[in-house]
């Protein structure tokens, strides 16, 4: 260890970087090349590797085995787990160099499974979770969890679940059940059954919040594919399921929830100002939502970060 750094650096770890936060520890067999740059608090572990283009942030945890080659952007707050493997050239000759190497960025808060393989040039979005083993070939969304070769998305972080079917109706008067997310309500339409079928109504301005001035289906949707991941700053939504199931989760900036819409008398109320993603499309769901305003790009948030940063806004 030199006493004279703010840093820890083990006997038998290789640190030729000076640009190195104060706290953070280097451990055994860790080498660490001149250029890159590695902020306070981080540890990192026996046998990591870390090239000359290469940021990492505060806070930072990258387990035995890891390799973080140029091109890697590391935020805060970021666990990278054993042997998990980074990659900065898709179609990778032997002394054949790339003139410019693709950015990757590992987002803030985001953890990383032991053995997964990350592909070049992609974002991990903020918290989310990279599955052991994992082959992560496109970008992932924030909060997402995400498992597989390839990867796909199985669920979102901290979104507790909840069923369509959570209130019955009753007779011919729908049920409303209040969610956790602010002004998110799933209701279950009034439903009449005899021996030529069932119909399933609601009437707009009256049983459900808005008149539409417009509707959408969303339906083949590959099973891997992410729909939604944006927020109205006007538009109110109403998602109804009309045959299959989809997978809704709904985030108001604070509280997160995912519900499973399967039902056709069943629907979901987004109002604005709540961030929507609907994936797990099953290979014959028709998803119906109706809108309360005309098609305007300027109503949509389409960054996370963006988001947050004006819910948070509007709370202070």
């Amino acid at each position: 260890m030199q006493t004279d750094r703010p840093y820890f650096v083990h006997e038998h770890g290789l640190c030729e970087s000076r640009n190195i936060g104060e706290g953070t520890r280097i451990w055994a067999f860790a080498h660490v090349l001149p250029g890159a740059q590695i902020g306070r608090d981080c540890n990192i572990c026996d046998h990591v590797f870390i090239e000359n283009d290469v940021i990492v942030g505060d806070r930072v945890t990258i387990k035995c085995g890891v390799q973080l080659w140029d091109g890697l952007r590391v935020q805060d707050d970021v666990f990278i787990g054993p042997n998990a493997t980074f990659t900065n050239d898709r179609f990778p000759r032997s002394k054949q160099y790339l003139q410019d190497i693709p950015k990757t960025t590992i987002a803030r808060g985001a953890s990383i499974g032991a053995n997964a393989t990350i592909l070049p040039g992609l974002t991990i979005g903020a918290n989310v979770m990279v599955g052991a083993g994992a082959v992560v070939t496109r970008c992932v969304p924030p909060n997402a969890i995400v498992t597989g070769n390839p990867a796909k998305i199985v669920g979102y972080v901290d979104a507790s679940g909840m069923r369509a079917a959570a209130t019955p109706s009753t007779g011919l008067s729908p049920g409303i059940t209040e969610t956790t997310v602010k002004g998110v309500t799933l209701h279950r339409l009034r439903t009449v059954t005899d021996m030529r079928g069932a119909l399933s109504v609601g009437e707009f301005e009256r049983e459900l919040p808005f008149r539409p001035q417009r509707y959408f289906l969303v339906y083949d949707v590959p099973t891997a594919e992410t729909r939604g991941e944006h927020a109205h700053r006007q538009c109110e939504q109403f998602l109804i399921a009309v045959k299959g199931s989809v997978r809704v989760v709904t985030d108001d900036g604070m509280n997160r929830q995912e519900f499973v819409l399967d039902r056709c008398d069943t629907g979901l109320y987004l109002p604005p100002m709540v961030w929507g993603i609907q994936y797990n499309y099953s290979p014959d769901a028709v998803l119906l939502v109706f809108a309360s305003h005309y098609y305007d790009a300027g109503d949509y948030i389409r960054d996370y970060a963006e988001f947050r940063s004006i819910v948070a806004q509007h709370q202070a």
